[in-house]
């Protein structure tokens, strides 16, 4: 349900952003840091759009990997730690099972 929650805000923000273009044909001049040019506004807020668009997935690709990197070294952990109980509990089973015997044999 999360997903389709997700698809159905996408295709309404396309829808708005595609509407707010087709309604700004107009041609502007644009100042980039060395030189200018002049463009149909809609071109402008598409690439903007897809540029932002872009930047956020690298963002969030980058955050997916140090999580995933993350999450590789907590579950080395936890099996070292479980590795480590499972050891100290087979010597506490047979240091109890001497202390039995010796009862036994006294």
């Amino acid at each position: 349900m999360k997903g389709q929650t997700y698809v159905i805000l996408a295709i309404l923000c396309i829808i708005l952003i595609s509407v707010f273009a087709v309604l700004n044909m107009s041609v502007v001049e644009v100042n980039y840091l060395f030189w200018s040019g002049s463009s149909p506004l809609i071109f402008i807020i598409l690439f903007s759009v897809l540029f932002g668009g872009l930047i956020t997935m690298l963002f969030g690709t980058w955050k997916i990997v140090q999580l995933k990197r993350q999450n590789r070294q907590l579950n080395a952990q936890l099996k070292q730690l479980q590795a480590n109980t499972t050891s100290n509990d087979q010597t506490t089973n047979k240091q109890k099972q001497l202390r039995n015997q010796e009862k036994k044999d006294e």
